[in-house]
């Protein structure tokens, strides 16, 4: 068990990537901007970008009544593709799954440093693992999807009251996907760390 002491600082390291990595993906389904669209007719728009994200679409404008105009996206709207349906579903299951493997590895980093059992600490870092992997899926899948759809210049058929084109001059990834695909990446960093633990306890067994 003393190997697994002298080696805590590793997993508690992990905890604390786990942890900024759970604030990300919290803040990346929050973003306005997984896609940025570029707009040539100004006649709307104080500012040639409009902000699509998740839960809503934003742009400025001279016209309307308030400079920032935001409108909601909703599953439920028939104009949502699925890249964005599916983005509001596994970012909601992605939260309460990552805040449980922080909770399991911080009860698993508590118990290394206590020098309890290795066994148990083998089957809670298992299980952090497992949640943090779900995690993981669950950020990636729709950053990666709406990535494809920014590259295929894929629309949205936005209705009237959004005042939005059909089709952006051009579009871009936002900022929200790039924080998406760092927050993966730091759970599956994690994940590794996981892993280098149970097989650590397993050996001292």
């Amino acid at each position: 068990m003393a190997s697994l002491v002298n080696k805590a600082h590793w997993q508690f390291l992990g905890l604390v990537m786990a942890v900024l990595a759970l604030i990300l993906t919290a803040a990346t389904s929050g973003m306005n901007d997984w896609r940025v669209w570029y707009m040539e007719d100004m006649s709307v728009f104080s500012d040639s970008m409009v902000w699509v994200g998740v839960w809503r679409a934003c742009f400025y404008s001279h016209v309307h009544d308030t400079f920032e105009v935001c409108q909601s996206i909703s599953i439920t709207d028939s104009f949502v593709p699925p890249e964005i349906a599916a983005a509001q579903v596994l970012c909601m299951i992605a939260i309460p799954m990552g805040i449980a493997a922080n909770l399991l590895a911080g009860y698993a980093v508590r118990h290394v440093y206590f020098n309890v059992n290795p066994n148990r600490i083998t089957w809670v870092f298992s299980l952090a693992g497992a949640l943090y992997l779900i995690t993981a899926t669950c950020s990636l899948v729709p950053v990666i999807w709406n990535t494809h759809s920014v590259l295929e210049n894929r629309t949205i058929d936005f209705p009237p009251e959004f005042s939005l084109p059909a089709a952006p001059h051009r579009q871009v990834v936002g900022l929200g996907v790039v924080m998406g695909f760092a927050s993966s990446l730091m759970l599956i960093s994690n994940l590794s760390i996981c892993s280098f633990t149970i097989i650590v306890a397993l050996c001292i067994c």
